[in-house]
């Protein structure tokens, strides 16, 4: 496998893509991109086809341009097809799917991933509000615990356990994605938070718009931090099952990306103070510390 994709990468007709996927991550996924820089060659290159694809199918609504609604939709599901037919014949020139499926054949990512992926893109082109945690979940599945499943056939896995371990991983991030970027989401008439929620801790949507920052939003903001803790504890047992070289570098992403929680803790909860972010320097120690322990000390708790 690994002469396999180095073959792929290092040809004329697929490097430009491989270095596009490259830049990519580094550029939109600063805290993901750390966290794999000292994963094995082949997986490294793999990682970053898989995210370019994902930050390609987000960057559609992300960055909607002058398009309408509709003018979305249909590229959403021209992205399908060609996802589809690249799926069917192992090959695509479509730039965020070039090295992708180069990917997805040698990993053997399911069809059904980067599928879920794109409803997910779709449901937050649809978006109006979710009323409950399961609809807000099955958002977070679709547009993040996907990436982490697919990110789990690159790194290699022992059990299929890992795969629900994964899906903890990403709803907790993206959770955090979420709690860091409520100040921007409602700059956009986005408050991602179940309405459910916000009733019973008697917040109201003027209350973001406002920036209305008391007593109950802090009560709230503590829960939704708190949830999002657990299902990082809920997914470290999942990296156990994970191949060896490939663990210190998913400890040290959780950790880079609870990290974030902790920011927003240490600003007593209030998300309106500007962006939450973990410095350069703490991601280094963050690296470091998970490489020693897991690759030189052996250690895996």
């Amino acid at each position: 496998m690994i002469s396999i994709i180095n073959k792929y990468w290092q040809l004329n007709d697929y490097y430009p893509s491989f270095v596009y996927s490259k830049e990519i991550i580094g550029h939109f996924a600063k805290s993901f991109s750390f966290a794999s820089k000292l994963l094995p060659l082949e997986r490294k290159w793999a990682t970053y086809s898989v995210y370019s694809f994902c930050r390609y199918a987000d960057n559609i609504i992300d960055n909607p341009r002058n398009r309408t609604k509709q003018e979305l939709l249909n590229e959403i599901n021209h992205l399908r097809e060609e996802l589809q037919l690249a799926y069917k014949y192992g090959e695509s020139e479509h730039p965020a799917l070039k090295s992708f499926i180069v990917t997805a054949k040698i990993y053997q990512i399911p069809l059904k991933f980067p599928m879920e992926l794109l409803d997910g893109v779709e449901m937050d082109l649809n978006f109006s509000n979710y009323e409950t945690f399961d609809e807000l979940y099955l958002f977070c599945y679709r547009v993040a615990a996907v990436v982490g499943l697919m990110m789990t056939f690159v790194l290699g896995f022992k059990d299929d356990k890992a795969l629900l371990y994964a899906e903890k991983m990403g709803i907790a991030m993206q959770l955090t994605n979420i709690l860091r970027d409520i100040k921007e989401d409602k700059n956009q008439n986005r408050i991602y938070l179940p309405s459910e929620e916000l009733k019973k801790y008697n917040v109201t949507k003027n209350d973001f718009y406002n920036e209305n920052f008391n007593s109950n939003f802090k009560n709230l903001m503590e829960f939704q931090v708190n949830r999002a803790y657990k299902y990082y504890f809920e997914s470290i047992d999942g990296i156990k099952l994970l191949e060896h070289e490939s663990r210190f570098s998913i400890y040290a992403a959780g950790r880079i990306y609870a990290g974030i929680l902790k920011k927003l803790e240490e600003r007593g909860y209030n998300p309106f103070l500007g962006r939450v972010y973990v410095p350069k320097s703490e991601k280094i120690i963050i690296l470091i510390t998970e490489f020693l322990k897991r690759n030189i000390l052996n250690i895996n708790d």
